[in-house]
């Protein structure tokens, strides 16, 4: 695999939007969370983005040395999640994946797991994250070099979710494909059809396979713990029982040539709080970056 590199471009800078996430939580935070079951994370974030740059921080007094004059600057949450606190770095990302896009046609693909695995996650958020990355890497690298399909390696860039629009739980992996690979000698570029990368049902089945492949392989393995509502499944014929129904249900996956090109995508999945960004290129599945989302730190693993 060819690790994509970046330069470390400026990043833009944007006006001040009128009204800010944490306005809108300080109005109405408190009545969403006695309304909706939030998980502990969700809170902390919360509350973390009311406070930011509040008197409730604390602060400290900065003195100009030639004219005196004084200002109070209140101290950063320092949150993640926090749209002040992530700017910059969010800003940074953005300008190097910029920086890797290649002149040619883009795809945003997205795999999603079922709500089936939302318990398991939780008590083992870096195994299923980390086969979630693999499985996605080993499907797309197995259609990418059929040469039914394309016949070489493709790139791009695999970003976590996993919480949905409506603050549910809901893990998938979003990921910005190139429309065509690279031969594996490196020599020549193979262009995808025109608005067509690769069949999204037979993705979602080889998909559904080499996932549930890798679970069982966690479960005999002894990586994963189970607890509360989960604790039968540690007996191996339960585990089996549950393994099978799970390959029952069709896996979701979406695939589609963005309208504005992959750089609308980037902005969308940078701009989200919970998205987890990892750059990756070529078809390892090999762990190469740290990525974070909604809490938890989990090893990403190349697309």
């Amino acid at each position: 695999m060819r690790s994509a590199s970046a330069p470390d471009a400026a990043p833009r800078v944007r006006p001040r939007p009128a009204v800010e996430v944490a306005d809108i939580f300080r109005a109405h935070g408190a009545a969403y969370r006695h309304a909706h079951g939030l998980a502990r994370a969700q809170r902390r974030a919360m509350q973390a983005i009311e406070t930011c740059r509040t008197a409730a921080l604390g602060g400290h007094r900065e003195t100009c040395d030639t004219c005196g004059a004084e200002r109070i600057a209140y101290n950063s949450c320092r949150n993640r999640h926090c749209p002040k606190c992530q700017t910059l770095a969010k800003e940074r990302w953005l300008a190097a994946r910029r920086a890797e896009l290649l002149p040619v046609e883009y795809f945003h693909v997205v795999f999603t797991l079922p709500h089936a695995l939302n318990a398991l996650a939780q008590g083992n958020p870096r195994v299923i994250y980390t086969l979630l990355f693999r499985a996605v890497a080993a499907t797309l690298t197995t259609f990418g070099r059929d040469p039914r399909h394309l016949g070489g390696d493709v790139g791009g860039t695999a970003i976590l979710h996993t919480w949905g629009q409506n603050l549910s739980q809901h893990l998938h992996l979003h990921c910005v494909v190139t429309g065509g690979a690279l031969t594996q000698d490196g020599a020549r570029w193979i262009a995808a059809p025109p608005g067509f990368l690769f069949p999204v049902r037979a993705l979602a089945r080889v998909f559904r396979g080499k996932y549930l492949q890798a679970l069982h392989r966690a479960f005999t393995t002894g990586k994963l713990l189970f607890a509360g509502s989960l604790a039968s499944l540690a007996e191996p014929e339960a585990f089996a029982t549950w393994l099978r129904d799970l390959r029952q249900p069709d896996w979701v996956v979406y695939a589609k040539r963005p309208v504005a090109g992959p750089t609308q995508v980037l902005e969308y999945l940078g701009g989200t709080p919970t998205a987890s960004r990892s750059p990756t290129s070529g078809s390892s599945a090999t762990p190469t970056a740290s990525c974070a989302s909604a809490g938890e730190t989990t090893p990403t693993a190349t697309a």
